[in-house]
């Protein structure tokens, strides 16, 4: 007989976090609320393989919020797991989302390290340039200089990226294009993606999966008439994760609130279970209305089933009604 022991405690747990959107100032509610978070993290979290952030890590991408982001976790020293890191669309995007909002693509290198916060020009002028009337940036060095500073801080390996941590995979996705809101997959980030979650896969055994941007129709905020569905290759992708049930995936860019409708997305064994990991940040509801708030998802893995539970960290509660749990091996359905 099996030892029911077996199933008390989880084989490993971790958390997912999303939609930081960190500020350049200290005080501002973002920063603040990112602060509350982990330190609320720090007190349930021990033992965790990681805190996996679903990306917006930060506001505009600003050295100046890199910076304050760094200050954020340097300041909770040893308390917290490691952190791996989802690339945003307002991380690397080519939008500097304000009052007005600044296109990037219609300054000149210079006027982009600027807004950036570089002291000086994101390239080397030669000195016969000087004179010369100065084109904008093309979107390959935006792109480039912006992925680099998200790299540089996170210590991520490009905008996408895999890790087995205590025998589970971790494959986080990301856009390869500066654009403002959506992400954009190349045709070798899916082939790579397909032989990833070929590596030693197993209906018994979840697959993490995690990707900023929801794919259409699956979780809060993606239904087609919300519009905060984002993946500009969501046939050819929904294709791939099709033939792999056993994946769970985290998104986040909508913010919808954990006790909104469509927290998950049931696979039903023909595609895999999706997670709306909600924001730190602030909230959004099935209203279309902006709620202040911070919630977050915490997952324990067992060896029959994943469970997923909100976390709201303005309270330091659990938020009721918002756990789930997704049942392994998973039934593949065949039925068309």
């Amino acid at each position: 007989m099996e030892n029911k022991n077996n199933y008390v405690q989880p084989i490993v747990s971790f958390q997912v976090i999303t939609d930081t959107h960190v500020r350049d100032q200290a005080d501002h509610i973002h920063n603040r609320h990112l602060e509350k978070a982990l330190e609320d993290i720090a007190t349930y979290s021990h033992g965790s393989s990681g805190i996996m952030h679903v990306g917006d890590v930060t506001d505009r991408g600003l050295q100046q919020e890199y910076q304050e982001l760094q200050r954020i976790l340097e300041a909770q020293g040893d308390s917290l797991p490691p952190i791996l890191y989802t690339v945003g669309n307002h991380d690397i995007g080519a939008m500097v989302w304000g009052d007005p909002p600044l296109n990037l693509t219609t300054m000149t290198g210079q006027e982009v390290g600027e807004v950036l916060g570089y002291s000086t020009d994101m390239g080397q002028v030669e000195a016969q340039d000087i004179e010369k009337p100065k084109e904008s940036i093309t979107i390959d060095a935006l792109w480039h200089q912006r992925l680099n500073d998200f790299t540089a801080i996170t210590g991520m390996n490009g905008s996408y990226h895999d890790h087995w941590i205590n025998g589970y995979h971790y494959i986080f996705l990301g856009t390869e294009q500066p654009h403002p809101k959506d992400c954009d997959m190349s045709a070798e980030q899916l082939q790579w993606l397909e032989a990833k979650l070929s590596e030693q896969a197993a209906a018994d055994q979840p697959i993490f999966v995690f990707l900023h941007q929801p794919l259409m129709d699956t979780v809060a905020g993606s239904m087609k008439e919300q519009g905060w569905y984002g993946v500009n290759q969501d046939a050819a992708l929904k294709a791939v994760l099709s033939r792999y049930p056993q994946v769970i995936l985290f998104s986040g860019h909508t913010h919808w609130q954990l006790q909104a409708q469509r927290t998950v997305y049931e696979g039903g064994g023909r595609m895999p279970t999706m997670f709306n990991a909600s924001s730190v940040a602030y909230l959004w509801t099935d209203e279309d209305e902006h709620l202040d708030g911070s919630e977050s998802l915490h997952v324990d893995v067992y060896r029959d089933r994943v469970v997923v539970k909100g976390r709201d960290h303005v309270t330091g509660s659990w938020i009721e009604g918002a756990e789930y749990t997704v049942h392994y091996p998973v039934k593949v359905n065949n039925s068309i």
